[in-house]
């Protein structure tokens, strides 16, 4: 099993960027699949989950900012993050879980497997 993000960088309050992830090893079509973020010194969030037919959620705090994508037959996802703030720095997480819950706000992160993770920095 492998999940390998991509993408991340140092960019400016304001910017955008693009995260993606690449899987294998299990069936990915099966599925949720979402990304979760952890900065130092915080509690993970979860961010974005995207149902095996194709139901999405955001959390509050990245809905209208962010937009996660999934491709099955390349087995991809991917995360648009625009509008990038200094709170949004953190190590940011690909994930595939079995379903997508939503509590007070965020996405349960519940994963099975999950990536090594992305580092995305955010200066002001």
């Amino acid at each position: 099993v492998q999940l390998v993000e991509s993408g991340g960088d140092l960019v400016h309050t304001g910017e955008s960027l693009r995260l993606s992830c690449a899987a294998s090893g299990f069936s990915f079509d099966d599925y949720a699949i979402g990304w979760f973020r952890q900065a130092p010194g915080k509690l993970r969030e979860g961010l974005t989950c995207i149902t095996s037919d194709g139901t999405t959620y955001y959390a509050d705090a990245v809905k209208g900012r962010f937009t996660m994508s999934r491709d099955n037959a390349k087995r991809t996802m991917s995360l648009q993050m625009n509008n990038l703030k200094p709170d949004d720095a953190a190590v940011y997480y690909c994930a595939a879980q079995p379903g997508c819950t939503m509590v007070a706000g965020w996405i349960v992160i519940g994963y099975d497997h999950r990536g090594q993770g992305t580092q995305v920095t955010v200066s002001s």
